[in-house]
Parts: C-alpha cells; sequence; structure tokens
C-alpha cells in the first residue's frame, strides 16, 4: 500500500487466585494455575516507596490477547492455550490458558495499575473476594464483534462478556453491597481489546463473509458491533475505557506464511483493512465522546504502529526473529498446533517478537504496554 493511502486511512465461575500471590499453594489448585513470584507487597513497595493503585480495578474484555484461561473448559473449541509450550516461561511453568510464554498485556497493566501481579480470568479459578474487588478479565480467544467469528469456533461472544459482567457485579455486591460495588466499577479502569479475530480467520481465511461484504461494508459491520458492546457497557456503570484499534494483521507469522507470498513479506490487503477498521473505530470513539448522556470517557489505543516497528524492525529493540513464532517451524503454528508433544520451542524466546504464529511473547507485550501507558493512559485521567 502508497504513502498516500496509508496516511489516508491511518489516524489508528467461579472463585480463587491470589491478589498478593502468596506462595503457600499445591501443584493442582486453582490458586497455582496463576501464581507468580511476586508479592502484593513487592510490587507496591519498591525502594521503600509505597505505590498507591491508580484505579479501584482492571476489568477486561476481548480476544486470546487477554485472555488469561477463560477459554479452557469450553467442550466444543480447539481455541486454548492450556498445553505446553504456552507457560514456558511462567511460574512453575505451567499453561494457564494464556495465550504466551508467560504473561499477557491485562496481566502487565494490572501491575502498571499497582493493583496485583496477575489479572485472572473470570472463569476456570476460584477466587477469594480480595481478587473480585480488584477486577478480573472475561476474554475469549478468538472472539470478534461479528457474531458469526466466535460462532465459527465455538467460544464466548462479546455479549457472553458483558453477561460474565453482570455475574460480577452480582459478587461484587454480595461481597461489598451495592454502593461499594457501584463505586468500584464507576473507578474502574475498562479495556476491550478485540476485532483482530475478525478479519484475520472469519474473513480473510473462511469463505463465509468475504463474498457478501467488500471490506468497507465488512468494516462498518465490526464497527456496528463495537458500538453496540460499548453503549451496552457504558450503561452498565463503565466510565473510563481504553478500546483499542487493531493491529498491522498482514505483519503477523501466519498472516505473512498464507498471504505474503515466497518471501513472506507483510500481505498488504490484511493491514489495508487494519488501518480502515481503525480510522472508523476512532470516528465513531469520537461520535460516542462527543455525545450528551453517554457518560463514558473512551480514549483510543493504536497498537498499529508500535506491533508494526516490532515486526518489521525488532532488531531497534533486540529482538533477532521478527517474522517467525518461536513455536515449531514459527510459520503457522497457533493453539492446538503448537503443542510440545509434537514440536519444539526455540530456546531464546526474548529474541522473538512472537511466541507463536499469531501471539507476541511477554517481552513484545512489555513494550507494547509501556507504548499504551506513555501515549494514552494519561489521556484516561486516572
Amino acid at each position: 500500500m502508497g504513502t498516500t493511502a496509508r496516511k489516508m486511512i491511518r489516524s489508528c465461575s467461579q472463585w480463587r487466585l491470589l491478589i498478593a500471590v502468596s506462595i503457600m499453594a499445591s501443584a493442582v489448585s486453582g490458586r497455582d494455575l496463576n501464581q507468580t513470584t511476586a508479592t502484593d507487597k513487592e510490587m507496591k513497595v519498591q525502594g521503600g516507596i509505597s505505590r498507591r493503585p491508580l484505579v479501584t480495578a482492571l476489568i477486561v474484555f476481548g480476544d486470546s490477547i487477554v485472555d488469561p484461561g477463560n477459554n479452557n473448559n469450553l467442550p466444543d473449541t480447539r481455541m486454548k492455550a492450556n498445553h505446553a509450550p504456552y507457560g514456558k516461561d511462567f511460574t512453575n511453568h505451567v499453561a494457564t490458558g494464556r495465550f504466551s510464554n508467560a504473561l499477557l498485556p491485562s496481566d502487565i497493566i494490572a501491575q502498571r495499575l499497582n493493583l496485583k501481579p496477575l489479572l485472572q480470568p473470570w472463569l476456570n479459578v476460584e477466587h477469594t473476594p480480595e481478587d473480585l474487588l480488584t477486577g478480573v478479565s472475561f476474554a475469549s480467544g478468538a472472539t470478534g464483534f461479528d457474531p458469526l467469528t466466535p460462532q465459527l469456533v465455538r467460544v464466548f461472544t462479546m455479549d457472553q462478556e458483558l453477561e460474565f459482567f453482570d455475574a460480577y457485579r452480582r459478587q461484587l455486591v454480595s461481597i461489598a453491597g451495592e454502593p461499594e460495588a457501584s463505586r468500584i466499577i464507576s473507578n474502574a479502569f475498562f479495556f476491550v481489546c478485540a476485532g483482530t479475530d475478525d478479519f484475520a480467520n472469519t474473513y480473510f481465511m473462511s469463505p463465509y463473509r468475504a463474498g457478501d461484504y467488500d471490506i468497507p461494508s465488512y468494516v462498518s459491520l465490526l464497527v456496528s458491533g463495537a458500538e453496540s458492546f460499548l453503549r451496552n457497557a457504558s450503561a452498565r456503570g463503565a466510565r473510563k475505557m481504553a478500546f483499542t484499534g487493531m493491529p498491522p494483521i498482514g505483519c503477523v507469522p501466519s498472516q505473512r506464511t498464507i498471504g505474503g507470498g515466497t518471501r513472506r513479506r507483510c500481505e498488504a490487503r490484511r493491514n489495508y483493512a487494519a488501518l480502515m477498521y481503525n480510522k472508523a473505530l476512532q470516528e465513531l470513539i469520537n461520535k460516542l465522546n462527543g455525545e450528551p448522556g453517554f457518560g463514558t470517557l473512551v480514549v483510543y489505543f493504536d497498537i498499529y504502529d508500535i506491533i508494526e516497528e516490532l515486526a518489521v524492525h525488532g532488531d531497534r529493540y533486540g529482538f533477532t526473529e521478527m517474522t517467525h513464532g518461536c513455536c515449531g517451524s514459527g510459520l503457522i503454528e497457533v493453539t492446538m498446533l503448537c503443542d510440545t508433544r509434537y514440536m519444539g520451542v526455540c530456546d531464546d524466546v526474548d529474541k522473538h517478537v512472537f511466541f507463536d504464529s499469531y501471539h507476541p511473547t511477554q517481552r513484545a507485550y512489555e513494550i507494547i504496554v509501556d507504548h499504551m501507558f506513555k501515549n494514552y493512559v494519561p489521556l484516561m485521567h486516572l
């Protein structure tokens, strides 16, 4: 795609983990599956200076980028990461369901907000009341704003994630009472990361949408779904929400393999679609923020540029491999195909931008979250 065209488009259940992750657990408990080596005291007191939480809670919706294990027990989907080598660098090398070698952006964000070392899934672990008071993730790997996307892979829909939030709020009321539950939610940081699977999987890799929609009309479908979600979240009490755009889909290893030709270049049509969506999403967010009575500050988080930088010029950050995942051949392996029973894994994960052919490594996620906190979190006036 040419520079001029690009400039025109871009503007872009359950209960118990530890809030203060302790070291007293058995290897089979739900508590172990989400513990880290850091304690709450270590996280909040550094250099003798106590750091207060910036928000009451972190509430997360979306897809595999922020799903810490909600898909684990879904019987009919293969979109899971609860097997090795996922979790390769997690405490005790446990595959919790996070699509990463270790932490996800949602975990890193929880740390940067001084809340807790990990953001737990809503499902598949037992929470303490303290866990719920500081937030959870309702995300489901491979979901999206197109209703067909989660249906094709049998995962939770974005509407179901909102229903999980409703159940979560009822738990908050039972723990702390209605006034405190309302205070927690109104002062929480809401984070939404979804949409990539709609284009990467449903539109470009299935026969069900491309025949009926060109890229602009499919963007309209997705933005309509995003608007519905935003309005429903606002009606449920969300007051400060971060909403991510799409990454450069065509630069993800699997998409390079499928659409990038023999040299596996970044696939231009997928990136064009992502940029068009990002522009339309920003216009939607500006409209909602200016709408009388909407009641929620929504901040657009542009992740396109930083991920493109990592995927194309990762050597500037010390990466030596930007086009292959760490798992297997690095060309196509993800979820069930990324499994140590059948293939190996790279020796030095930190040299790779991507862990599998779709998801970044923890080190890359840390750089992405640094970018968010430098450029977008200040706009939320936490």
